[in-house]
């Protein structure tokens, strides 16, 4: 990790260089010799998330999201505008990696100046691997696995990574007074993978003792063997870090097994259909980007303008940070003194925002140092317990 974070600064170094020299563009995405007559004003974004399939809950989120954003910022005094390439259209990353790959090279023969996603980080690694070979301006919404950012000095992320959010939920554990834990993760799945690890890891820190680790993989829907095991094992509390479609099938069959403790899992949870199995959700938590219930006026703006014409099915974590990445391109615009990719680079580098997700600093990484809430569930329904502030913030909690 150490040689691949020396490499990305090196890298960074010699980019930045470039866009001091006014060399720096993207030859596949933008023209070389754009100079400040020649622009536009105008940032060119092509977008990508999971559309259809299981989680195409996400998907509808993020393009609702993004059309309001991009509506309110074209109906602004704003110096910035913003194009949606591909027809306005959110290209169909199917939760594929390939599929992923496809999106991202159909968007490319449009020449946007940046892309926005994925909300998952299997799929946003490929697309990440591509964008630094382009020198394209990628920035993930939702994918949390610390790799994505690794690859270039062009990728970065509004969303938290995952050792912050499986630290959190080990600390989460910890204040609870949760000493024995069972986790239960996807094998096949970036995500999972990475959240466990960071749970494991922190769960021995906070003197967790971890009594059972499972496998499954992300199409699984028979947990009765992982169940078993669990009761078995007798933890205080069950830690799944996988993705929506799953989440119910496994809370019913652990709950079924007589397991009576706590189960908590990441930010895939967002959006997890409880129907029918309201009490199952009784005593479950999982981190998230941002909670509906937050006070704060731009989360309130947000969530009345988005239920006002949407609704509230769709209403999730991965809708606020596509419209939250809508801002923070305009932002690196201005910062960055233009539309085009390198001034985009140039802006989104050290940028301090807020916005939905709360206020937001990209490290040197380009990870994004950010709140972390907990949500519960009450007959069913997501609701926000607290927000846990980065390292020298404070905790704010939900008022009784």
């Amino acid at each position: 990790m150490v040689k691949m974070k020396m490499m990305k600064m090196a890298a960074y170094a010699c980019s930045a260089a470039m866009v001091l020299t006014g060399c720096f563009a993207p030859a596949a995405f933008a023209d070389e010799t754009e100079s400040a007559g020649d622009e536009d004003h105008v940032i060119k974004v092509g977008a990508v998330c999971a559309m259809t399939g299981g989680s195409a809950v996400y998907g509808t989120g993020a393009q609702n999201a993004i059309d309001m954003a991009v509506d309110e910022i074209n109906n602004s005094d704003s110096e910035y505008k913003i194009e949606i390439v591909n027809g306005g259209k959110v290209a169909d990353d199917a939760k594929d990696a390939k599929q992923a790959v496809n999106a991202y090279n159909l968007l490319k023969s449009e020449a946007p100046e940046a892309v926005v996603g994925s909300f998952f980080s299997a799929v946003t690694i490929p697309m990440a691997q591509l964008a630094a070979k382009d020198n394209m301006l990628l920035l993930a919404t939702g994918a949390t696995n610390v790799a994505v950012t690794q690859y270039g000095p062009t990728i970065f992320r509004n969303c938290f990574i995952d050792p912050f959010q499986g630290k959190m939920a080990a600390q989460f554990a910890q204040e609870q007074g949760y000493k024995t834990a069972a986790v239960i993760y996807a094998k096949d799945d970036d995500y999972s993978n990475g959240l466990k690890d960071a749970f494991i890891d922190s769960a021995a820190d906070a003197g967790i003792d971890v009594v059972y680790t499972g496998e499954c993989t992300t199409t699984d829907t028979d947990f009765t063997a992982q169940a078993t095991e669990v009761v078995a094992a007798e933890p205080d509390f069950v830690f799944y870090p996988c993705f929506l479609d799953t989440v119910p099938l496994l809370v019913q069959q652990v709950r079924d097994a007589g397991f009576e403790g706590a189960i908590m899992g990441g930010d895939g949870w967002d959006g997890a259909d409880t129907s029918g199995l309201e009490d199952y959700f009784t005593n479950c938590y999982f981190t998230n980007h941002y909670s509906s219930e937050d006070t704060a006026p731009a989360v309130q703006d947000f969530v009345k303008k988005y239920t006002d014409t949407y609704g509230d099915d769709t209403l999730n974590a991965c809708a606020a940070l596509y419209y939250d990445a809508m801002y923070m391109l305009v932002q690196a615009a201005e910062d960055g003194g233009g539309s085009d990719t390198a001034s985009l680079v140039k802006g989104m580098t050290g940028m301090h925002f807020s916005g939905v997700g709360g206020n937001i600093y990209l490290d040197e990484n380009g990870d994004a140092i950010k709140p972390v809430v907990v949500n519960t569930y009450e007959d069913g329904k997501i609701k926000w317990l607290e927000t846990i502030q980065p390292e020298g913030g404070e905790a704010s909690t939900e008022a009784e």
